[in-house]
């Protein structure tokens, strides 16, 4: 069982949340025009690195007719996936060695995988298991800009305690976490490279600014509560992976601290108090053909 990911670099819940607000229907036409599938044929569509399922789920949405096999060597990505998200296909399976025979889909895609695995093995598994004519699509996210509200500030004990963590926590390079960047000239050209076609990319933006009044109520709750969720996942995170720096009451200290500003920061957004804080993503699409 491998939960490497899951344990050590991404909490599940945090990544599920996140993505599911980015890849929300709201947002959905700053990716479809950008893939260009046909919705109303039944492609078959395999998504590489699904971590806790959030994409296909959207996918399954945007793509009713579609058949979608999600993959991810996490376990517990996996696991988590099954439950949340129905009519999709979720198994284990290495990237470099996926499990299906060639010419098996007729569309490839990942989100946020690109960077973390060889370039050769990360595009030459795609092409075999494409069919002719096949659709490679890469999600990279690009720098955008967070933010965060003045009541959610870091004061000076959480400065303290996130430069002791900094400090100790090597897990970036332990778990080769981000080893093959590619620059947004480079990411087309590679994908060139390793066989593909008719090259295109495009940008997907998306503002998670709760204050603005295009979102609904429900929604701009559910952006408070992913940054919530965020900041708690790294500082249990810390206590998890480096137990011998930091104590159980630093721990729960930071965790009441995070809550505190949070409920703050939603009982503010509740009255009508604005912050006007925003988290920008830029999420680069690249898409080639087999």
């Amino acid at each position: 069982m491998n939960t490497v990911w899951s344990d050590h670099v991404q909490g599940i819940d945090t990544l599920y949340l996140s993505r599911q607000l980015r890849f929300d229907d709201y947002f959905k036409m700053r990716y479809l025009p950008a893939f260009s599938l046909d919705p109303d044929r039944k492609l078959r569509i395999l998504e590489i690195g699904c971590g806790p399922g959030a994409l296909a789920q959207a996918l399954n949405r945007w793509y009713p007719h579609a058949e979608i096999t999600a993959v991810d060597r996490d376990s517990a990505f996996i696991t988590y996936a099954k439950e949340k998200v129905p009519r999709v296909t979720f198994m284990e399976g290495d990237a470099t060695h996926l499990p299906f025979e060639d010419g098996s889909f007729d569309v490839t895609i990942s989100n946020t995988v690109s960077e973390h695995i060889e370039p050769s093995a990360f595009y030459g598994e795609q092409r075999r298991v494409l069919k002719e004519g096949g659709i490679c699509l890469v999600l990279s996210a690009r720098r955008g800009y967070n933010h965060r509200a003045d009541c959610l500030a870091e004061n000076e004990y959480e400065k303290q305690f996130w430069a002791k963590i900094q400090k100790y926590d090597h897990s970036m390079e332990e778990y080769q976490v981000c080893q093959y960047p590619l620059s947004e000239k480079e990411h087309p050209a590679v994908m060139t490279e390793y066989g593909f076609v008719n090259v295109s990319c495009s940008y997907a933006v998306i503002d998670l600014t709760p204050d603005d009044p295009k979102y609904p109520e429900d929604m701009a709750l559910r952006m408070i509560e992913a940054g919530r969720g965020n900041d708690l996942d790294a500082v249990l995170r810390a206590g998890k992976t480096l137990p011998e720096h930091v104590s159980k009451n630093e721990i729960e200290k930071m965790i009441r601290i995070v809550n505190e500003k949070y409920d703050k920061r939603i009982d503010q957004y509740l009255r009508g108090i604005k912050q006007w804080n925003t988290s920008v993503s830029i999420t680069m699409i690249v898409r080639g053909e087999k």
